[in-house]
């Protein structure tokens, strides 16, 4: 997958990036509930459902898609895609699969129960072998619903890609709401940031 580096001399946010990056580390998680009523009303999967509309938003938009390379250069890929944890009842753990994101639903869904068959059973953390450097990482919680959620990484002042996690959908007036933590680098990705993203999935959600 292409990626381009980014010249920091000329780039329009290296100010801010350079602040919370170098200056004072930050990240943050902010917890929302979505609306999936629509979800529902078609009779789509969720998970991939979500997958889906997760990946075509953060596509749309370079703050979702910027990393380092392995040479430790800043720089943005040109897509993403998801990778995603499945659950082993016998064992109590997950695997991680990864899907090659398509802007078709139907195919890309196709692709996440190709890879569902193939690597849905592997056991370990990881399910599916090389997993690209041009992916971000999506997790449900389908066990219980919550108001918040966030995660301590050690390392997690190096880590710029967003992270997502999804918990027990619930009824609310007469709506089905998944609650939904989305955690992000405050160098790359500020609360507008991920204000548009919310607004968008909805949108898109609700098509």
């Amino acid at each position: 997958m292409k990626f381009t580096r980014i010249d920091r001399t000329v780039w329009e946010r290296e100010e801010y990036f350079s602040h919370y990056f170098s200056h004072i580390p930050c990240t943050y998680s902010m917890t929302v509930k979505i609306d999936i009523t629509e979800i529902k009303k078609k009779n789509q999967k969720l998970y991939p459902a979500m997958l889906y509309y997760i990946s075509t938003v953060v596509n749309r938009h370079p703050e979702f898609r910027l990393s380092f390379d392995e040479n430790g250069e800043l720089g943005m890929y040109e897509e993403m895609v998801p990778s995603y944890t499945v659950f082993h009842k016998e064992t109590e753990t997950f695997s991680e699969i990864w899907t090659e994101y398509k802007e078709d639903y139907e195919k890309f869904c196709a692709e996440y129960e190709n890879d569902l068959r193939i690597y849905g059973n592997r056991k370990g953390m990881t399910g599916k072998p090389d997993m690209p450097a041009n992916s971000f990482p999506v997790s449900m919680i389908p066990w219980v619903s919550f108001e918040g959620f966030h995660l301590n990484l050690q390392r997690g002042y190096d880590y710029l890609t967003p992270i997502f996690t999804m918990g027990k959908f619930f009824e609310e007036k007469g709506r089905i709401f998944l609650p939904m933590a989305i955690q992000v680098h405050h160098a790359v990705c500020d609360g507008f940031h991920v204000s548009r993203f919310v607004k968008e999935l909805q949108e898109l959600i609700g098509k």
